[in-house]
C-alpha cells in the first residue's frame, strides 16, 4: 500500500483519458471504472491503469472496486452522467429514474466509499486526498427539455457542497466542476475543434482539476467553473 492511487470512475477517451495520462505522469497507481472497458485498453497500456468494469451506481460493484485497489487512495474522481432529452409531459418515469441514479447516486457512493478510505490516510502537507465530481452548467440553471440531467446535477452539487463542509475540516478536499461547455473529443462526431478553442480541451479541463489536487488547504476550493473563452455568459 506504498503508492498513491487515483480512481476515475466513468473513463473514456475525452477528459478521463487526460487526467489519467496527467495522474500517472505524477506517479499515482490509475484504476479506471467505466460500464465496457474495451476502448480502454490502448489508455491503459500507456498509463499502467488497472481496468473494471462496472456500474457506477451499483452500491456494490462501487463498494468492490474501493475494497482492492493497488496502493493508498489519494485522488477519486467521478465523471458519468445520463443526459436524458424531453418534454416534462412525455418523459418515462423509469428513464429518468436510472439517469438521476447514474449522475447522483453514483456520486454519492463514489463519494463515501472515497471518504471511508481517506479519512484513515496520513496526511500529505496536510491533505489527506481529494475527490472531485464533473458538473455542469445544468447544475446551476436548469435547461428546456433537460430535467432528468438538471435534476441529477444539481444534487450532484449538493452532494459536493455538503461533503465539503463536512470533510474539509478533516483533511479531505472536496470539490464540484462546472464543465460549461461541450468538451473536444476526436473520436466523437460533432465534437472535434475547429482549432479556434471554441470547446472545452480535454487537457486544459484536466489542468484545472490537478490544480485543485495542488491548492493548498488555507485556500480550498470547493466549485471550479470552467468555460470557453467565446462564451458570452
Amino acid at each position: 500500500m506504498g503508492h498513491s492511487t487515483a480512481v476515475i470512475v466513468g473513463a473514456g477517451s475525452g477528459l478521463s483519458a487526460s487526467l489519467a495520462r496527467k495522474l500517472a505522469a505524477r506517479g499515482h497507481d490509475i484504476v479506471l471504472a467505466a460500464r465496457s472497458t474495451d476502448k480502454l485498453t490502448a489508455l491503459a497500456d500507456e498509463t499502467g491503469a488497472r481496468c473494471v468494469a462496472m456500474d457506477g451506481s451499483d452500491p456494490a460493484a462501487m463498494a468492490a472496486l474501493f475494497s482492492d485497489l493497488p496502493g493508498t487512495l489519494r485522488v477519486a474522481i467521478y465523471n458519468p452522467s445520463a443526459r436524458q432529452r424531453g418534454s416534462i409531459a412525455d418523459l418515462d418515469p423509469e428513464t429518468v429514474r436510472r439517469a438521476i441514479e447514474v449522475t447522483a447516486f453514483g456520486a454519492f457512493l463514489l463519494g463515501q466509499q472515497a471518504a471511508r478510505l481517506m479519512l484513515n490516510n496520513q496526511t500529505d502537507q496536510g491533505r489527506k486526498g481529494t475527490i472531485l465530481f464533473t458538473g455542469a452548467s445544468a447544475g446551476v440553471k436548469g435547461f428546456a427539455n433537460s430535467a432528468p440531467f438538471a435534476m441529477g446535477k444539481f444534487a450532484q452539487r449538493g452532494l459536493a457542497q455538503s461533503m465539503a463542509r463536512e470533510l474539509h475540516p478533516k483533511g479531505v478536499h472536496v470539490a464540484w466542476v462546472n464543465i460549461d461547455g461541450g468538451i473536444a473529443n476526436e473520436d466523437r462526431d460533432g465534437r472535434r475543434d475547429d482549432g479556434n478553442d471554441n470547446m472545452l480541451h480535454p487537457d486544459a479541463i484536466a489542468d484545472g482539476y490537478i490544480a485543485l489536487i495542488d491548492q493548498h488547504r488555507s485556500a480550498w476550493s470547493d466549485e471550479l467553473v470552467l468555460r470557453p473563452w467565446v462564451e458570452t455568459f
